[in-house]
């Protein structure tokens, strides 16, 4: 029997944003609010990945998120997650994160931020969407076909100037014949300590782990029925225990309900999502935790496979946990453990896809390393990127590798997003909007949580409109100082930081300016050596000529003379209202750089 070809639906926009995840929302949020048409294709009907789809509504983020290191959106989402509960700053009060909750409340929030450039008719938002094949001319991407899992479904065929590919696998990198790598690039290639010996190992992808929700209703334990299969032989490799091997080379000890005897705070509020003491009705938490993290096949190579898997690893883990768990007052086993499908959004309670901590990446000449984000000596932050186009911090996390048991672990100091990081070698209008960004899969790690797949996102959506803009491909934009100014101007005027300035927020009228300055260079002397930067403060002639030298890097002017020597300083002026100055000649400058009308890339 012949089947007829299916039909083929034509979608056209200015950006499209390829993923269901935080990057994918962030990226179309950037690209439709610098006035860009957008459409989001995404793989599930659920949007928000890691803190829905995933399984992970417990952000990891970096100490001072509360106050900085973030962008203007990314509080918005926070603030909205909030709300939703009227009250509580953690509504599940779990201690991993400053901000526990169900997966129910990430969806609202992203789809109200979403929602008025749904209704402006700028962004349109399409689910249930895998990508498929791609059609390229010469250097450039043309368009995409995604559809549904199932025969014979419609095609979508989405064409757009710019791409982002913000899938959780990095899944257009392969389609569209990007050079892409995965696993370890092992420590010959970067000399990186955290990198497996020699290399390349491609098949060591980071384990990923099918998380799921319970609540505790202990009047309703009931029997737990057979141990599933495979149960002995995970409970001894994984191997099941409520200990676990600490960064600082100790074990740590925990108990379920009570804190442990090392004094650590119970497993049970670890990623709790729900506080029923505070919100009514039972307690329930994430259950995602090194006896059901999965390492045995690579979620890059085997994703069917390696979700089926690990799947049937947590089920053998909460089989333990109603089992065989020791109890906080003697015995075994916590039967009043019961899966929540309500809270988790699934049938079952297991998350709908697995919580991948490792992408494709970007291969480039010059990746993100180790190095790039350790401490530099003397220095608040890490080394600095004159591209920024966001923040991020988190240590350098290395759970086990296939065929790697090992969990490796590294400090960082606040570090940045690099604007060429996200640039594809070809075709030249594919950006990297995820965790498949330019870094090796050391530097990887630190990138991979909710806040910094957002900036990622963020910055890809921006540049993306930026190159629509500007009539220019991404990768010449950025190389464009003047360009890329124009860019990092858009970004930080819309809320984004580009450095590391706690103590000037998006809110303060000095925000942009210092936030270029600083990005192009000028934190020097005790500003670089401390997060705040005390705009306030007089500058002295050592910080007023870093100032005057950023500021004529800003206009790609290396020598200072297109940017006029400002005359004496009042000694009593602060830093901040210099560095407002020095930018408003940066602008004045540049407003001959008019904007241009959407038109094909040169």
């Amino acid at each position: 029997m012949i089947h007829p070809a299916p039909a083929v639906r034509p979608r056209t926009a200015d950006v499209a944003v390829i993923g269901s995840g935080l990057g994918a929302v962030a990226a179309a949020l950037a690209a439709a609010r610098a006035g860009r048409s957008v459409v989001l294709a995404a793989r599930h009907h659920r949007l928000g990945g890691q803190a829905t789809t995933q399984l992970v509504p417990a952000l990891d983020e970096h100490p001072h998120v509360e106050t900085g290191g973030v962008s203007a959106s990314y509080r918005a989402f926070r603030d909205l997650v909030r709300a939703r509960y009227d009250g509580p700053a953690n509504p599940g009060g779990g201690w991993v994160s400053r901000l526990c909750f169900e997966p129910a409340a990430a969806e609202h929030a992203l789809r109200a931020l979403l929602a008025p450039h749904v209704a402006s008719g700028r962004l349109e938002i399409l689910t249930g969407l895998t990508p498929r094949s791609v059609r390229r001319e010469g250097a450039r991407l043309t368009s995409v076909r995604l559809s549904a899992a199932c025969d014979g479904a419609p095609v979508t065929e989405l064409s757009a100037e710019v791409f982002c590919d913000a899938t959780e696998s990095g899944d257009l990198l392969p389609l569209a014949g990007t050079p892409w790598v995965v696993g370890s690039e092992g420590r010959d290639a970067h000399g990186e300590s955290l990198a497996l010996p020699g290399g390349p190992h491609p098949g060591a992808v980071q384990s990923c782990t099918v998380g799921f929700v319970v609540e505790h209703t202990p009047a309703a334990a009931s029997y737990a029925g057979p141990a599933p299969d495979g149960y002995e032989q995970w409970r001894e490799r994984q191997p099941f225990t409520l200990e676990i091997a600490g960064w600082d080379d100790r074990t740590h000890r925990y108990r379920m309900f009570e804190d442990g005897p090392d004094g650590h705070p119970p497993f049970w509020t670890y990623r709790r999502l729900r506080d029923g003491a505070a919100l009514g009705g039972p307690d329930a938490a994430l259950i995602n935790w090194a006896g059901n993290d999965y390492a045995d096949l690579s979620s890059i190579d085997h994703p069917g496979q390696a979700y089926t898997e690990a799947k049937r690893l947590s089920a053998a883990f909460l089989h333990w946990l109603r089992t065989e768990c020791p109890r906080d007052d003697g015995g075994h086993g916590y039967p009043g453990l019961t899966l929540a499908p309500g809270i988790a959004g699934t049938p079952d309670g297991y998350a709908e896809e697995p919580y991948l901590r490792e992408s494709r990446r970007l291969r480039t000449p010059a990746p993100v390393r180790q190095q790039d984000l350790e401490p530099v000596p003397g220095q608040a932050r890490a080394a600095n990127r004159t591209d920024s186009g966001g923040l991020a911090m988190y240590h350098m996390d290395l759970h086990s590798r296939v065929g790697h048991p090992a969990s490796a672990y590294a400090p960082t100091a606040p570090f940045q997003v690099p604007l060429a990081s996200l640039v594809a070698t070809e075709p030249d209008n594919l950006l990297a909007a995820a965790k498949n960004l330019a870094a090796t899969q050391v530097a990887a790690s630190a990138y991979r949580v909710h806040h910094g797949e957002w900036a990622v996102g963020e910055a890809a959506g921006a540049l993306a409109a930026q190159s629509c803009l500007r009539s220019l491909a991404p990768g010449r934009l950025v190389g464009d100082r003047r360009e890329l100014t124009l860019l990092q101007t858009r970004l930080a005027a819309d809320g984004v930081p580009l450095a590391w300035t706690l103590d000037v927020p998006p809110g303060d009228p000095r925000f942009v300016a210092v936030q270029l300055l600083a990005a192009a260079g000028a934190l020097t002397g005790r500003r670089a050596a401390e997060l705040n930067v005390r705009p306030q403060d007089p500058a002295d002639e050592a910080e007023r000529r870093a100032l005057h030298s950023a500021a004529a890097r800003l206009f790609g002017d290396p020598d200072g003379t297109a940017i006029p020597t400002p005359p004496p300083a009042d000694p009593a002026l602060g830093w901040g209202d210099l560095a407002v100055g020095l930018v408003g000649r940066v602008q004045d400058a540049l407003r001959p750089l008019a904007p241009v009308t959407r038109a094909p890339h040169a």
